[in-house]
C-alpha cells in the first residue's frame, strides 16, 4: 500500500487475502468483516464494482455522498477516494480488476472508456440500482460463481474474463440511458475521456499538453479543440480540474491542514493556493472542508 498524499492507495494484491502476486482479478464476498481488512477513506490504482444486496449505510466518492439502498451497484475508477459508512448487516460482491486484464483479448482497447459508469465526464458515481428479480438474480449468480472460482483456486483468467465481460456489458445494458450516456461513446466523448484517465495516471509528472497530446497521438490543437466542443473546456482547465479534484480529495479524506495540502500540491504560495481554489470553487478551502 503506498500513501499517496494522505490518502492510502491499493494496489489490486494489497486488497484482498486471496489475492496472489500480480494476479490481475478478484471476486469475492463483500461483508462487514471484509470491509474493516482495509483503511477508510483510500483510493486503488485498479477497477472496483461494488454489488451491495443487503445493508444500509453511506457511500462517499470524491466529494459525492450516495445512500446505499440495495440492491445496487458502485463502479469505481482508479485514483478515486471513497469511503464507506456500512450496517453491519451490509452484504455483496466485490469484483476487482486491472484495465490490462480486461482488455487483453479485446480488439477495441476504448471499451471501458464506453461504459457510462467509468472515468464519467460528468464525474457522478450514483449506483446502478437493480429493480427487477431477473437482474438482481442473474447477477448474483455471476458474482457468486466467480468468488466460488477464485476462493478454491481453480479459475481460469479466461473464464474470470469472461465472467466480467457479461458482468459490466449486462450492467451497460440496464444502465439508466440518459441523453449524457448516450454521449459517452461518442469519439469526443472518448478522446476526452481518456484524456482524463491520462491526467490521473501522469498528474503528479506534470507533463506539458504537448506530451498529453503525443500519448494520445493527437494535436495539441484538435486535443483542446475537441475538449472544447465536448464540455466547452480547454485542455489545461481539464488539468486545473484535475488540481481542484485533488485539493477536494484531501480536504474530504485528509487531516492535512491547509498549508500542508497546498505543499503537498506543489502550491509554494498559501495565498495564491486559497485564491486558486476559491476561484474555481466559490469557496475558500477551510469553507469547503467546513461544508464537506
Amino acid at each position: 500500500m503506498a500513501t499517496n498524499k494522505g490518502i492510502p492507495t491499493y494496489s489490486l494484491n494489497e486488497f484482498s487475502n486471496w489475492i496472489g502476486d500480480n494476479q490481475p482479478y478478484q471476486v469475492e464476498v463483500f461483508d462487514a468483516n471484509r470491509h474493516f481488512e482495509v483503511q477508510y477513506p483510500h483510493r486503488h490504482d485498479f477497477f472496483e464494482v461494488l454489488f451491495l444486496t443487503k445493508g444500509s449505510g453511506l457511500h462517499i466518492i470524491d466529494q459525492n455522498q450516495y445512500t446505499i439502498a440495495p440492491p445496487c451497484i458502485f463502479f469505481l475508477s482508479p485514483g478515486q477516494a471513497h469511503s464507506v459508512d456500512l450496517s453491519e448487516d451490509i452484504g455483496g460482491y466485490i469484483f476487482l480488476f486491472t484495465a490490462e486484464f480486461y482488455l487483453l483479448n479485446k480488439h477495441n482497447k476504448n471499451r471501458l472508456l464506453e461504459l457510462p459508469f467509468f472515468f464519467s465526464n460528468t464525474h457522478s458515481n450514483k449506483p446502478l440500482v437493480l429493480h427487477k428479480d431477473q437482474d438482481l438474480n442473474f447477477l448474483i449468480a455471476l458474482f457468486n460463481r466467480g468468488a466460488e472460482m477464485c476462493k478454491d483456486k481453480r479459475e481460469s483468467a479466461a473464464t474470470i474474463n469472461a465472467l466480467l465481460d457479461v458482468v459490466l456489458n449486462y450492467c451497460n445494458d440496464i444502465f439508466p440511458n440518459t441523453a449524457q450516456n448516450k454521449l459517452e461513446n461518442t469519439p469526443g466523448q472518448l478522446l476526452v475521456k481518456r484524456f482524463r484517465q491520462m491526467i490521473e495516471e501522469k498528474y503528479q509528472q506534470n507533463p506539458t499538453i504537448q506530451q498529453y497530446a503525443d500519448w494520445l497521438h493527437v494535436s495539441p490543437n484538435h486535443l483542446t479543440q475537441t475538449v472544447k466542443s465536448v464540455i466547452g473546456k480547454t485542455s489545461l482547465d481539464l488539468i486545473k480540474e484535475r488540481s481542484i479534484i485533488e485539493i477536494k480529495r484531501l480536504l474530504v479524506h485528509s487531516e492535512f491542514s491547509i498549508s500542508e495540502i497546498a505543499d503537498q500540491l506543489n502550491y509554494k504560495d498559501q495565498s495564491y493556493f486559497t485564491k486558486f481554489f476559491k476561484k474555481h470553487t466559490g469557496q475558500t478551502p477551510n469553507a469547503f472542508r467546513a461544508n464537506h
